[in-house]
């Protein structure tokens, strides 16, 4: 694990640990936390959109396959 110093308003520091007393964290694990839950925010959003994408990519053949499938299963 790396130290890292970082800058902060007092009003959001006060906050954090305000918040960390509440969780029972210390103000290192709180942070750690709160990135780890960003990090992985932004990764679904990352993972999320490269599927819209496919989606996007391919809107026309799985258009084709709904309509066919609709049509099957109204035959049963």
């Amino acid at each position: 694990m790396k130290t890292i110093a970082i800058t902060i308003e007092e009003a959001m520091l006060e906050r954090v640990d305000e918040l960390a007393e509440k969780e029972g964290l210390n103000r290192s694990e709180f942070v750690r936390e709160a990135v780890q839950d960003y990090v992985s925010h932004k990764d679904a959003e990352v993972e999320e959109e490269r599927e819209r994408e496919i989606f996007r990519k391919h809107k026309k053949k799985l258009k084709r396959q709904t309509s066919a499938l609709v049509r099957e299963q109204a035959k049963i």
